[in-house]
């Protein structure tokens, strides 16, 4: 979201003022998604930017091929002579006597504080950027290594160490598979609630289909239109009424007793419709089951004490992202995001891109734009094409600020959350709820 604004902003308004957190971009995205086997569950040639189709060498990208593509990126548009790195925001505020925000950063390596004033701001750190954690009691306690799968440490030797790996979504079902090859690594993975996997369905392109594609004129725009239509269709049959909700769990399941363990598959098998949490891409994670240094366990834990039932070296937590969070201090009107998410209940936005009481200030990828079955970057191009449609009269000096009106924001959300509170979403705990049960704050209803 934050680049693909940046392309955008300085292509189309001459926009040059960026803020990243990092040093540069390879570390700050190669740090935060570099777990074993982190790679897109959308085919990459629509978890791409519109503007820039890429020459990919197999349907679905790994995490080393994304970054290369949002590098490159960075480097043909000229973006790195225009970001401030090594940058924390500290706090921004509005100033209602200026029409402006007052914005303060801290330099991660001498931490001098720079005050600063924009007259617009837009936040694109999404609602997958800060790790949720289990609170587990004792936990302060454990002398052995910890981290979270977001923030994956590569100085913790996995080789000869008994592993304990907290949670079972999409970023666990990844690098499980990547870790057991070792046979040398016992893992002991904690499940809480089970999922519905789909066949992997990552190809390698043929030498001629890579061949048609970089050579016949429009190859690749149809290319990336038959992939929409397909994932349209997966919507269809995941999220609609049209093919009978009894014949998809029942293909799904049987896919889990094909491949699965007989031992496991009674807990393999979810109660609730596939859709209400993303449906999983199996990698080899149900295949790595049978391997003798994999065990899961769904006992669920109790505490972490010095003489427990389970002896570990290295806890992993694979337990997703705090979506009903917003880190940033961000100060409107009267309050912060964060107490105005907290007053209503949740997130909440208008387009899941406008906030009342915080003039010129936008988010990418905000509440309720996530979906469960296709790609973030279509919804972010959508979002930052509606972003610059409003800021343009104020980066030229016609409208001082522009603020989203609070009964609109309401009548919209009333709108989609009706639809959310009949639709597969709020059939079980996941992500997608204010935290797990509560309403769907992430996810689109159509």
């Amino acid at each position: 979201g934050g680049l693909a604004s940046a392309i955008a902003l300085k292509r189309q308004l001459g926009f040059f003022n960026f803020t990243v957190r990092s040093s540069n971009l390879s570390k700050f995205w190669g740090r935060l998604n570099k777990n074993y086997g982190c790679s897109s569950d959308v085919p990459m040639s629509f978890y791409s930017l519109s503007t820039d189709l890429s020459d990919w060498k197999e349907s679905h990208g790994y995490q080393k091929d994304i970054l290369e593509y949002w590098v490159h990126l960075a480097e043909k548009y000229d973006l790195y002579r225009h970001i401030s790195f090594n940058c924390k925001v500290v706090s921004v505020e509005w100033d209602s006597a200026i029409n402006q925000y007052e914005v303060v950063t801290e330099d991660s390596a001498t931490k001098n504080l720079t005050r600063s004033t924009a007259n617009v701001v837009i936040s694109a750190i999404g609602i997958l950027d800060t790790p949720r954690y289990a609170a587990i009691p004792g936990l302060e306690l454990y002398k052995g290594h910890t981290f979270h799968s977001a923030r994956w440490d590569h100085t913790v030797e996995l080789n000869g160490r008994r592993v304990g790996v907290i949670g079972n979504g999409s970023s666990a079902t990844q690098f499980v598979p990547r870790i057991t090859e070792d046979p040398k690594v016992q893992v002991i993975h904690f499940c809480r609630s089970p999922n519905w996997f789909l066949p992997n369905l990552r190809k390698v392109y043929s030498s001629l289909k890579l061949f048609l594609l970089r050579n016949i004129p429009f190859m690749k725009r149809f290319h990336r239109w038959s992939v929409f239509l397909r994932l349209e269709l997966a919507h269809i049959i995941l999220f609609s009424n049209v093919v009978p909700r009894s014949i998809l769990p029942l293909l799904l399941s049987q896919y889990i007793k094909y491949t699965a363990p007989q031992e496991y598959q009674q807990t393999l098998i979810p109660t609730f419709p596939p859709g209400c949490k993303r449906v999983i891409f199996d990698t080899g994670y149900l295949e790595a089951l049978h391997r003798h240094n994999l065990d899961l366990n769904w006992d669920g834990i109790e505490r972490i004490v010095e003489d427990g039932h389970i002896t570990l070296d290295v806890i992993i937590f694979a337990t997703g992202f705090a979506a009903d969070y917003y880190p940033l201090p961000i100060r409107g009107k009267t309050q912060t995001i964060q107490e105005y998410y907290e007053k209503a209940g949740g997130p909440k936005a208008y387009l899941g891109t406008v906030v009342p009481g915080f003039p010129n200030f936008f988010v990418v990828y905000g509440p309720n734009t996530a979906t469960g079955h296709t790609s973030v970057i279509f919804t972010n191009e959508v979002q930052i094409n509606y972003i610059l449609q409003v800021i343009t009269p104020i980066l030229k000096g016609n409208v001082l600020s522009l603020e989203v009106d609070a009964a609109a924001t309401d009548t919209y959300n009333d709108k989609i959350h009706h639809s959310l509170s009949k639709s597969v979403f709020s059939q079980c705990v996941s992500w997608y709820r204010v935290g797990g049960e509560g309403k769907v704050s992430s996810a689109f209803p159509k």
